[in-house]
């Protein structure tokens, strides 16, 4: 094999049973008749990704025909590049969708199954210039340090001509002040100036023109064609006064300008790849290998790729080894790490029955675990693909500032024109270096970066103190949040219930349990698993017919032809036409919850449990409303339960027996007022809310459907992560108004300055280079920032 990238094509087609592919390649027609019909080799390869065993690992379905593909481009040099394929890539038939993030070079795209596919989309990448490949953390560390040692070498040649070549101009320069150099020795050294500047036009500067050209011929004007268009001139200028003996000659200004914008584009570079690597750190969790058991309780143990695990695997965790699926702990007791995923910096206890999250670091004692999610399947893998719709979905922010800047070499070109002629008729001896000073000195680079930069940082920032951004422009909401709206169950209480009391109206307590447990066989709400566990051990529950839920009121079914309900009295009631019997309020004074239990024939039990309030929550709410932020509390738990809570963590208003609609109209009736709202809950009912609110937050334990319609979802317990959050979100806007105020004041002061000659063309690529450097740099001061304040 010529290189590694091929071996792991030709294991992947020997491995995936896809051995015929050898047998059709080789019987290509070769023909001059039939030529044409024979594919290319790279084609070949592409069609490849077209299999779905091969598509497995990067490939994922949305909808019946709707797959999304998670890839790396190779070949993104600046914001440009990333408008450049996304809009080529949306305008191919049948592509549904594509994100691009430029800090990362990771894109997302989407396509219909049914009108194209995956190979055609990446052919129409690789006809623009790029490449892409399927994302993995192996290649992009790989294509990274390709990235890094190339463009070293870029830097290193222009910087040893630069020095060179200012050696030969310094000369110059010296001997005309003094008059004493003769004119063939000043010939010499213009010769000698051109050969060393030669490389660093030709290879050093290659990618400018590389770049320019390939935004010519796509007749659009992207920012490397400025810069591109400045070196060609003052080069070919300084060529032909060469070639002349007449004329001035700009070589130590080519030189110097190239090694200077060179020298600011890596260690921007080396920056965003810092960026890069704090939100990659999830994509590193999972090992390589793990230790299976062949047959336990056997102590004989296999070592196995981590992808070759299967649910039901048992498999054994060291201390101080990472937990290679998520699992559950079926031996064993130990402390695990969750800090990658939650942000809590104290291991968890872990003992038998307990579920273990695959990426988390086992640190005290042996585990063993039963496998149960592998793969993409993982929660681990869910979080990485929030985190990376979050990093490719563009804030209109982003979409304004690169619209701006698409636009804005359009507007520097006429401007740079304008100065030629104005200067040409001034002064011509001064006019070509004063063009290629305007050329250089804008900076629309600084521009694009300036919010992709602060908010891949931030993302990073959030995730490791527990909050997992899923949407671009959550972020930017989040800082612009003045109301907070909690639920209550699971959210400010732990969700978990206990039993206190069961009050029987007809019938006994065991009978009236066995009911309850079997309406509440389906349901994942915190209330109901604990009702369905309640019954005691061994206890055949009867069979539902007709079973259904009712959205924040309870369930129904029919048990022996008679229609029962569990839920709210107010729902329960609507079935059993009376009164409750027994006063339930005065059940749940001491801040419990009431779930009645009815037929058609009357009332049969009311079941009171309680939920603890978490022990952060007071000083979550305390942190949020030092923010500026109002804090109200919604729940459909009774009043007096609410009152309790809300008298418990500090909040003012506080609103029980709340429907999923009361829910969604307060939150309606908060926005009317002029609040931007945050919502925070994880249950089903909480989702038409969480859809509501300007931004959502989910609690990850929660419901599947939370999470689904929520902007940033809490990974860990913590609640006090909500004001860090919202401390972070408020610090990234600030950056981000900061990056873009010092792009547009730079951008207003330099370019006036480089019309009227009072900058040279090394000084203008001094300023291009570090402005761009700046803003990056002030973004990755966020993360500084972040930790200081954790």
């Amino acid at each position: 094999m010529c290189c590694a990238g091929c071996a792991a094509v030709a294991q992947a087609i020997v491995g995936n049973g896809l051995d015929s592919y050898y047998r059709h390649r080789d019987a290509m027609p070769e023909s001059p008749a039939n030529a044409r019909e024979a594919l290319p080799d790279a084609l070949a390869q592409l069609l490849l990704f077209d299999h779905p065993e091969v598509q497995k690992s990067f490939v994922r379905p949305l909808g019946e025909y709707e797959r999304e593909a998670a890839l790396i481009l190779e070949g993104i040099t600046c914001a440009a590049c990333v408008w450049l394929n996304e809009t080529h890539i949306r305008q191919q038939p049948g592509v549904t969708g594509v994100e691009i993030n430029y800090t990362t070079r990771r894109a997302r795209v989407r396509w219909d199954d049914r009108s194209t596919r995956l190979s055609v989309i990446l052919g129409a990448i690789s006809a623009i210039g790029y490449r892409a490949h399927p994302y993995d953390i192996a290649r992009s560390e790989e294509l990274a340090q390709r990235e890094r040692k190339e463009a070293l070498w870029r830097v290193f040649v222009a910087g040893f001509g630069a020095m060179q070549v200012m050696m030969n101009a310094v000369a110059v320069y010296l001997a005309d002040v003094g008059g004493d150099m003769t004119l063939d020795i000043a010939q010499l050294l213009r010769w000698a100036s051109l050969l060393l500047t030669l490389p660093v036009v030709l290879y050093s500067a290659a990618p400018f023109f590389r770049n320019a050209w390939r935004d010519l011929q796509r007749r659009r004007l992207g920012m490397d064609v400025p810069v591109a268009l400045g070196v060609a001139v003052a080069f070919v200028a300084s060529v032909w006064a060469t070639l002349t003996a007449s004329g001035e000659v700009y070589f130590d200004s080519v030189t110097m300008f190239v090694f200077l914008l060179l020298g600011g584009r890596y260690f921007e570079m080396m920056a965003r790849q810092r960026a890069a690597r704090g939100v990659e750190t999830l994509a590193r969790a999972i090992p390589a290998l793990a230790s299976r058991f062949d047959a336990w309780p056997l102590l004989e143990i296999s070592h196995v790729a981590v992808a070759d695990l299967t649910p039901g695997d048992l498999v054994r965790v060291k201390p101080g080894e990472t937990v290679p699926a998520d699992g559950v702990v079926i031996d064993g007791l130990s402390r695990v790490d969750e800090s990658l995923l939650t942000g809590e910096s104290l291991p968890v206890e872990k003992r038998l029955g307990d579920a273990v999250i695959g990426g988390t670091l086992n640190v005290s004692s042996p585990l063993i675990l039963q496998v149960e999610r592998v793969g993409e399947s993982t929660r681990l893998a869910a979080i990485q693909r929030l985190m990376e719709r979050a990093l490719t979905e563009k804030p209109q922010l982003v979409v304004l500032a690169d619209r701006v800047a698409a636009h804005f070499v359009l507007v520097l070109l006429a401007i740079s024109a304008i100065t030629l002629l104005a200067w040409w008729w001034i002064d011509p001896n001064q006019a070509l270096w004063v063009f290629v000073s305007v050329l250089v000195i804008s900076c629309p680079c600084a521009l694009s970066l300036a919010t992709p930069a602060a908010l891949t940082v931030a993302t990073g920032a959030m995730a490791r103190r527990g909050l997992l951004v899923t949407r671009g422009y959550a972020i930017e909401t989040l800082a612009k949040a003045d109301c907070m709206v909690f639920d209550k169950t699971g959210t400010l209480t732990r969700g978990e219930f206990t039993l206190v009391e069961v009050a029987t109206v007809a019938g006994s307590r065991d009978q009236a349990l066995v009911l309850a447990a079997a309406l509440e066989q389906g349901s994942e709400h915190p209330i109901g698993r604990i009702l369905r566990e309640s019954p005691p051990t061994g206890t055949e529950l009867p069979a539902v017919a007709a079973l259904r839920s009712v959205t924040g009121a309870g369930v129904e079914g029919c048990i022996d032809d008679v229609v029962w309900r569990l839920g709210r009295p107010s729902y329960v009631a609507e079935l059993t036409d009376q009164p409750l019997p027994v006063d339930w309020t005065a059940k749940v004074g001491a801040g419990g919850t009431a779930v009645v239990l009815g037929s058609t024939a009357g009332w049969r039990a009311i079941f009171v449990v309680a939920d603890a309030v978490r022990l952060e929550a007071a000083q979550a709410v305390a942190a949020l409303n030092a923010l500026g932020l109002t804090t109200v509390l919604l729940s459909g738990d009774a009043q007096a339960t609410v009152d309790r809570v809300a008298r418990d963590v500090g909040i003012a208003d506080a609103y029980g027996e709340q429907t999923p609609e009361d829910k969604h109209s307060a939150v309606q009736r908060l926005q009317a007022e002029g609040k931007v709202v945050a919502m925070i809950g994880d249950g089903v009912n909480d989702a038409p809310v969480l859809a509501q609110s300007q931004v959502s937050v989910a609690m990850a334990h929660g419901a599947d459907l939370a999470r689904a319609h929520a902007d940033i979802v809490l990974l860990g317990d913590k609640l006090t992560s909500l004001p860090e959050g919202v401390w972070l979100a408020r610090k990234t806007m600030a950056v981000v108004r900061q990056n873009l105020s010092w792009s547009v004041i730079y951008n207003i002061l330099a370019i006036p300055l480089a019309m009227m000659g009072w900058i040279t063309p090394w000084m203008a690529g001094v300023g291009m280079s570090a402005s761009s450097l700046l803003v990056v740099l002030n973004a990755l001061r966020l993360q500084r920032d972040a930790d200081r304040k954790h």
